[in-house]
């Protein structure tokens, strides 16, 4: 058997960026087999935006069962989306963190060396790397566990020649992003606001300033890298900086909410124990390289997310493919 250039292996295939990338590739004519994790109760719920996929339970740390996922379906793309997604939670965690996010990725690439080496295959590699990286907060277990993947990335392609390389990611939104992080919970909370559902919203820092994007766009970038004559790293952001003030002023302005300030209560015990104040981007290299732009705004992103929340309040339904539709 041999790999085909139309197999793609997605790792984290029911998180946000996952189901994003996998819809993408399903429609190109791809086959892609996604993982998720045993047991993890979301992978069943994000099961409707999954229609095409191969969905397999995978646990990162099951070097032999990556292995054997390679050996079967030999896939000649590999995206690592997959992993502990919290900065804040990573505090709490650290050992785990490193060995998911980190180690794990180190014995991966290892593994895909060896299916390049023993079968002659063209594989190609993506890595979801973080700007958290080199931020202020870059001593947080995340930062550090990314970077190491990052440079581990890095060693397979310059030392190893496998074409292998990461995409520096800004943050990046949708509908699907879970309640846990404070975009949506802003997002949430305006819309639950607006139906006359909640009279108080509790948050920490709202200084703090992100790149935000749209996840569907940044998956688009994922699938040109590797698209790419050349692997190379890239940092994937609009180039265009928000605080998250300004997130919850358009979000209450798109849900018809009225002035936050009415309803929020800030609240220093969710400060993380380090955050970067501002985190800023130049994506000029991704649009030379290539040829990729951004195609919707910062409020475009906002205002799709809380009329989709509206929607799910209305209706009752937390998940449908039409809530992906950004128009």
């Amino acid at each position: 058997m041999n790999a085909s250039a139309q197999t793609a292996l997605v790792t984290g295939v029911s998180g946000q960026d996952g189901v994003y990338l996998a819809r993408a590739l399903v429609a190109g004519g791809v086959r892609v087999v996604g993982t998720v994790r045993p047991g993890d109760p979301a992978s069943h719920e994000m099961a409707v935006y999954l229609d095409g996929v191969e969905v397999v339970e995978h646990d990162l740390r099951d070097d032999a069962g990556f292995r054997r996922l390679l050996e079967t379906h030999r896939p000649a793309r590999v995206f690592n989306l997959a992993g502990f997604s919290s900065v804040g939670a990573s505090w709490d965690h650290p050992e785990l963190v490193d060995e998911v996010n980190g180690a794990a990725v180190e014995r991966m690439l290892a593994a895909l060396l060896e299916l390049r080496d023993r079968h002659a295959l063209d594989v190609r590699f993506f890595q979801a790397g973080s700007a958290e990286e080199t931020g202020d907060a870059s001593d947080s277990p995340y930062a550090r566990a990314k970077a190491r993947a990052h440079a581990a990335t890095t060693r397979s392609r310059e030392e190893e020649s496998l074409f292998a390389c990461t995409a520096v990611l800004h943050n990046h939104e949708s509908p699907l992003r879970p309640l846990r992080f404070v975009t949506r919970k802003i997002v949430r909370a305006a819309a639950e606001i607006a139906l006359g559902r909640l009279d108080e919203l509790t948050l920490g820092n709202l200084a703090v300033a992100r790149d935000w994007g749209a996840a569907a766009d940044y998956v688009d970038a994922m699938v040109r890298m590797l698209a790419a004559d050349a692997p190379t790293d890239l940092v994937i952001a609009t180039g265009v900086t928000h605080t998250l003030h300004d997130l919850l002023v358009t979000a209450f302005d798109a849900a018809g909410a009225g002035d936050p300030a009415a309803y929020v209560v800030q609240d220093v015990a969710l400060l993380r124990p380090s955050d970067s104040p501002t985190m800023s981007a130049d994506p000029s290299e991704a649009r030379r390289v290539l040829g990729w732009e951004p195609t919707q705004t910062f409020e475009d992103v906002v205002a799709h997310m809380v009329r989709v929340d509206l929607a799910r309040l209305r209706s009752g339904v937390e998940e449908s493919p039409e809530y992906l539709h950004p128009g």
